[in-house]
């Protein structure tokens, strides 16, 4: 019986494994101070190339700031 509901349950499993590595992943980018830096200068590249204005600019410029003060934050807390 336990047989049968492994095999009935291993695509579940593998869809949960596959769920919890990419949350993973996120969670370390979202938590890199060095990847939030290199998306800052990317994101000031695109504006002094005229790819993006100064309002998509200050606006996306503002959440990575917050986020990078997040991650200071909570590392802090550690």
């Amino acid at each position: 019986m336990f047989l049968i509901d492994d095999i009935l349950l291993a695509p579940l499993k593998g869809i949960i494994f596959i769920g919890k590595k990419i949350n993973d992943v996120i969670e370390k980018e979202m938590s890199d101070e060095g990847a939030i830096k290199e998306r800052l200068m990317a994101l000031q590249l695109k504006f002094e190339m005229d790819e993006i204005d100064e309002e998509e600019y200050d606006r996306r410029e503002d959440e990575l700031l917050k986020l990078l003060e997040n991650i200071r934050t909570e590392k802090q807390k550690k």
